[in-house]
């Protein structure tokens, strides 16, 4: 059997707002915006190459705006990723990594290096870097 994430909810105040963001300053694709009224609204956005993707929208979660946090980004090179992100105007940290007891400026080994940007409420994005697949 086999058990795929495909859709992640994340809870936004101003779904125009966070749909601007994640397509205009992230570059998420978008698959979808459909509403059925004011009380229903789902826009489905896909970041590139991914095969899971995030809903934003009116009634579709009661969790409160920003409170996702550690939503991570697998990326082959995390130096170009957050170079993308700084050029598309996404504020974004530094490249680091957890030397096992504290963060450290710069890249670390395979899986540790990460650089973290958040939404316009706050939901909270990881960059990492992976060694040898995207």
């Amino acid at each position: 059997m086999e058990w795929k994430l495909e859709l992640v909810p994340i809870p936004v105040s101003d779904v125009d707002r966070a749909k601007a963001f994640y397509t205009e300053k992230v570059g998420f694709e978008e698959d979808l915006d459909h509403s059925t009224g004011e009380e229903f609204r789902v826009v489905q956005l896909t970041p590139p190459g991914s095969a899971c993707s995030i809903a934003l929208g009116t009634g579709i979660v009661r969790t409160p705006p920003g409170s996702v946090q550690g939503l991570q980004l697998v990326v082959l090179d995390i130096e170009a990723a957050r170079a993308e992100l700084l050029e598309r105007g996404t504020e974004v940290s530094e490249v680091q990594h957890f030397d096992g007891s504290a963060w450290r400026p710069g890249g670390g080994g395979d899986w540790n290096s990460f650089a973290f940007f958040s939404d316009p409420d706050g939901n909270g994005w990881v960059l990492q870097q992976s060694p040898g697949r995207g």
